[in-house]
């Protein structure tokens, strides 16, 4: 699978993710970072469940691993304030 693959599959399944940035050049091993409303009030795990199920089958197969960082809108806005 490619970064961008990756990206794409959780945009399907998270359309009001924004942004999805992926990362990795082996194939196998990532790094994302996923914003999404979908994310308040739940937990890091719940979090990480979400995107994990928008990959499927793919985790632990295609994709060996995936090291995630998982913001709402407002966490990510008080990270890269605008400016």
């Amino acid at each position: 699978m490619t970064a961008e693959q990756i990206a794409a599959l959780i945009k399907e399944h998270m359309p009001e993710a924004d942004p999805v940035r992926v990362e990795g050049d082996d194939g196998v091993h990532f790094s994302a970072l996923v914003v999404s409303g979908a994310f308040s009030g739940l937990r890091p795990v719940q979090r990480h469940q979400r995107v994990y199920a928008a990959l499927g089958e793919r985790m632990g197969g295609e994709i060996h691993a995936l090291a995630l960082e998982t913001l709402t809108p407002e966490e990510w806005a008080a990270r890269c304030p605008a400016g």
